[in-house]
């Protein structure tokens, strides 16, 4: 991959997209991963005003910690980029208190914290007429869906949802990414034992890559290996399991014999 002119094509997208858009700039959440961090540099890169969101719920130190870190390498290097902390745990505990207590399971309370700050960078972007720019990756969002509908998957546009998380780590570097951000564990935060992607999904990135690729093909599955087969089958597994996030919603249509 070119990544330097993939860059260049990217930041004009963006640049394009905002001016026909009549905004101000745009609202990222930063989370201390390398999505996150390439997407919010891209954004910077425009030369248009970025607010970039650190919203700690419950969070891992090191969370914040890498999170910290690149909001101030931006703010270095860009005199458009401005970080904006909103500790949002009061807000997901006040929620624990009020929501009913036999529907807070594990898998709808991580949610919940996605929604939540969905939520807040929606109020930021509204009042500083901008756009909420996505983090997702192509895997994630067209792939097996690894992401939290109406939370992180909530945005006006997704710069980095044509690459794949190979190709977003090279971007990365190509972009001087902080090293830590670049060999941390990718992980959505979301979970009180801060589990990574890979152990909740039961693939690595790469071998999700793969899945995704040989699954367009058609190719015959005969001459794969165990381990091969079974990475093809968990993509297959959330891929069909989460079309309802990647797909538009299903809309009833009225026959006009009825109307």
């Amino acid at each position: 991959m070119q990544a330097s002119k993939v860059i260049n094509h990217i930041v004009q997208w963006l640049d394009n997209y905002l001016q026909k858009a009549k905004l101000s700039g745009f609202v990222v959440g930063v989370s201390g991963g390398i999505d996150s961090a390439v997407t919010s540099t891209l954004c910077a890169k425009t030369g248009h005003q970025v607010l970039l969101l650190n919203m700690p719920i419950y969070q891992a130190s090191w969370q914040v910690s890498l999170s910290e870190k690149h909001i101030q390498w931006l703010e270095k290097i860009f005199k458009n980029a401005r970080g904006v902390k909103i500790e949002l745990t009061p807000a997901f505990a006040a929620l624990t208190t009020t929501l009913p207590r036999d529907i807070q399971d594990e898998l709808t309370m991580a949610n919940t914290r996605a929604r939540l700050r969905m939520l807040t960078l929606y109020a930021v972007a509204s009042h500083n007429k901008m756009l909420v720019a996505g983090t997702g990756n192509k895997i994630e969002d067209f792939g097996v869906g690894f992401f939290t509908k109406y939370g992180d998957g909530g945005v006006d546009i997704s710069p980095i949802a044509d690459l794949m998380k190979s190709e977003v780590y090279a971007l990365g570097r190509e972009l001087g990414i902080h090293h830590e951000i670049l060999s941390a564990p990718p992980t959505d935060g979301l979970w009180g034992d801060n589990r990574s992607d890979e152990s909740q999904i039961g693939a690595t990135y790469a071998e999700l890559e793969w899945a995704m690729t040989f699954a367009a093909t058609g190719n015959d599955e005969r001459q794969l290996d165990t381990r091969q087969k079974e990475v093809l089958a968990i993509y297959r597994k959330f891929y069909q399991a989460n079309r309802h996030k990647m797909d538009p919603i299903p809309v009833c249509i009225i026959p006009d014999s009825l109307r």
